[in-house]
């Protein structure tokens, strides 16, 4: 019998690799791949998920309404106009299934989250990529690049893997000039300023996804949401799975969303160590955008010498990303942890370039 075939687009997409957390051979790691919160997840998180794993036999509810009623009240936002997935990604997917297909464009940037070209074959549809100016969202590209077939425009903001940020006018800008969708991917959202929800709040064309991953600290858990105009959000239950959450995965996401504390502890640590990793960087003489995440992008002079220093670093436990796939193969992007994670990447890099400049 012949093999089925995928539908076009599918065998275009290459697979998505997420950071390694392992070092063949050496045993003390500290993984600074993944942009994971360094704190942990939130002790009431935890707790939460203990409760409610007793519960585990079941069904989850299917309108995630006691969750959604928490973000909305910490956000200031109708619960009604919310989404939740397995993720932010479970929403960009989403987004891509009913809103883009055949014949259509879906608009991101140079740099931008791998994922967005991702959804846009998985949907059938053919991905756009604009230039970035300066490693930042360049708006008159954007603007640019929109055609009458551009269905779904996603922008990251802050953008991985370079942590840079537009501003409020320039995403207005975007949002007036662009047709289709303008998804505002908020994965960073927490750890810098951020009007996106008020833009979605105003608007009929704009949505904005947020995650549990970073700042919330329950990447293990697979819990993101969106924020829109109740027209896109009700296509979008139509087509997610009704049980597309775990009743443990609600519980901890609703305990998290709550513990203001623990969020405002979180982004205060991030931007000290940030500031800390950063001035380090640049002390040793390489090049690094500010960042307004939990990572910075630290440039090196070629990609022989950015792949030289991650593997020095790997021979020392410590992993960082290696950015190829984004464009960057000069460049190392490493996950702010915490103070003992910071010493140890500063400290690798610099053994890295006292073993350079001894060998010159």
């Amino acid at each position: 019998m012949p093999m089925p075939t995928p539908q076009p687009g599918i065998m275009e997409i290459d697979l998505y690799q997420g950071g390694d957390s392992s070092v063949p051979g050496v045993a003390d790691v500290v993984k600074l791949s993944s942009n994971e919160n360094p704190l942990g997840p939130p002790p009431s998180a935890v707790e939460a998920a203990r409760r409610a794993a007793a519960d585990m036999h079941l069904y989850p509810s299917t309108d995630h309404r006691s969750l959604r009623e928490a973000i909305a009240e910490t956000y200031d936002l109708d619960p009604d106009r919310i989404v939740c997935g397995v993720g932010s990604d479970e929403i960009l997917h989403l987004l891509a299934q009913a809103f883009a297909g055949p014949g259509d464009e879906v608009l991101h940037t140079e740099h931008g989250f791998l994922m967005y070209p991702i959804v846009a074959r998985a949907a059938g549809a053919t991905p756009v990529q604009a230039p970035e100016a300066m490693r930042r969202v360049d708006v008159a590209a954007l603007l640019d690049r929109a055609t009458d077939a551009t269905a779904l425009t996603f922008v990251a903001n802050p953008a991985n893997p370079t942590g840079t940020t537009i501003s409020a006018q320039d995403i207005n800008r975007l949002a007036n000039g662009l047709p289709g969708l303008l998804v505002l991917d908020g994965a960073y959202a927490e750890y810098a300023e951020d009007a996106a929800l008020k833009l979605a709040e105003a608007r009929d064309d704009v949505v904005v996804t947020r995650t549990f991953s970073k700042a919330y600290g329950l990447g293990g858990m697979r819990v993101g949401w969106a924020y829109g105009p109740r027209a896109v959000i009700d296509v979008l239950n139509r087509i997610r799975g009704p049980f597309n959450l775990s009743t443990v995965a609600l519980a901890a996401a609703e305990a998290a969303v709550r513990d203001r504390d623990r969020l405002r502890e979180t982004v205060e640590t991030n931007a000290r160590l940030r500031s800390e990793l950063t001035r380090g960087l640049v002390g040793l003489g390489l090049e690094v955008d500010q960042s307004e995440a939990n990572f910075v992008l630290a440039r090196f002079a070629s990609e022989a010498e950015a792949a030289a220093c991650d593997a020095h670093l790997r021979s020392l436990g410590v992993i960082v990303r290696h950015p190829r796939a984004y464009g960057f193969p000069e460049g190392l992007r490493i996950t702010v942890g915490d103070e003992e994670g910071v010493r140890r990447v500063l400290d690798g890099i610099a053994s890295f370039r006292a073993a350079q400049e001894a060998a010159a």
